[in-house]
């Protein structure tokens, strides 16, 4: 596994990236060796760590994101590297159907976790409506007028399908949509 590190408001030591790398390599039985592992390290001003995690590889992103209080930094890392475990081992069964051809252990460890494997995903209901095309601020407040987590619209610059939702730390996001050929 291939890893990059961010630090966002600190400056870390090697041993804290030396941590995080030892934690995230117990998740390489999992993938192959082209997977990489993008970690970002951040500190409020009350002293509130953040770790994110991000893996990419065999056409699967996993994410996860921890917080710790009073600067502990390792302990946010090992929250995040659980997390990330626990939902592979929870869709253990969907994930190594997909990517079995790419790398995916069929029989990956369950370790000392007990995870529960959802059966089916129980989609409760359906909505259609048309995607107008809007600036991201418009869709912002459309949102908020609705009292979404998330709007889909369409880029009335490019036409591009995009979303934009409310960020768990505040603010919000925006995702881009490229169209491929």
């Amino acid at each position: 596994m291939k890893y990059t590190y961010a630090c966002k408001k600190v400056s870390l030591n090697d041993s804290i990236k030396d941590y995080a790398e030892k934690k995230i390599s117990k998740l390489d039985k999992y993938f192959r060796e082209d997977t990489t592992a993008a970690v970002t390290f951040t500190v409020e001003k009350d002293h509130l760590c953040t770790v994110e995690i991000t893996i990419r590889g065999s056409g699967t992103l996993l994410r996860a994101q921890t917080e710790a209080p009073d600067g502990d930094m390792r302990g946010a890392i090992d929250a995040a590297v659980g997390y990330i475990e626990r939902q592979i081992l929870k869709n253990k069964t969907r994930l190594s159907k997909r990517l079995r051809s790419e790398g995916f252990p069929a029989s990956a460890p369950a370790d000392d976790f007990e995870v529960a494997e959802e059966k089916e995903f129980n989609i409760v209901r359906t909505k259609r409506f048309s995607v107008k095309p809007m600036s991201p601020e418009e869709a912002i407040l459309q949102m908020n007028l609705l009292n979404h987590d998330f709007f889909v619209f369409r880029s009335s610059e490019d036409d591009s399908l995009c979303i934009v939702y409310h960020r768990k730390n505040g603010g919000y996001g925006l995702i881009v949509t490229d169209e491929e050929e």
